[in-house]
């Protein structure tokens, strides 16, 4: 074999090695593009380090894919309507608040009454804490918020629609009261 012809083989060699180790490795959270990514629950744009979930679920017959969540609730609400939301395979990512390190979601311990993109107010770190709570009570937690707030979807434009007509009818009434009295003509005595 001549040295020209091995230097090339060794070379294309080192491309695939290259290319193959730098794709997905098919488990584990992905690299993140802040400011570029959008949550693919409420489509609000993936920018606090401190409070982002990935899900990583493995489609029938394919490689697996990796979605972004602004907020541990977007990502728990939106896998409970997945028809693979069981699926032992799945993963489930969230950053420590703390320190922006991804963790699992099912092991993390969840602290309430913290500032989150979409107000479900837990933080996940990795360490656990008395008044912490696991990943089913975390679960529940977002649930109960997300009934009191009605924070997405048909809730929202509902309580939309009903501010509207509230503001519109408040509007009449105050029109109604400040009309002058309606002036009668003398001739209908």
């Amino acid at each position: 074999m001549s040295a020209k012809r091995c230097y090339s083989l060794l070379a294309g060699l080192a491309i695939l090695l290259l290319t193959a180790c730098s794709g997905d490795p098919g488990t584990g959270p992905k690299e993140v593009k802040w400011d570029r990514v959008t949550c693919e629950r409420c489509r609000m744009v993936l920018s606090d380090r401190h409070y982002s979930a990935q899900i990583r679920y493995f489609p029938e017959g394919k490689r697996s894919k990796v979605l972004g969540f602004d907020d541990i609730g977007c990502a728990t609400l939106w896998l409970d309507t997945q028809p693979w939301k069981d699926d032992p395979k799945t993963e489930i990512w969230v950053t420590d608040f703390r320190t922006g390190d991804w963790i699992d979601a099912r092991t993390a311990t969840y602290v309430k009454e913290k500032i989150t993109p979409m107000e479900y107010g837990l933080g996940a770190q990795s360490d656990p804490t008395p008044e912490g709570l696991n990943f089913s009570q975390a679960k529940l937690h977002v649930i109960e918020v997300e009934k009191r707030f009605s924070i997405h979807g048909v809730h929202l434009l509902d309580r939309l629609k009903e501010q509207a007509e509230r503001r519109d009818a408040r509007r009449k009434a105050q029109q109604a009261e400040q009309a002058p009295p309606p002036i009668i003509p003398k001739n209908q005595y």
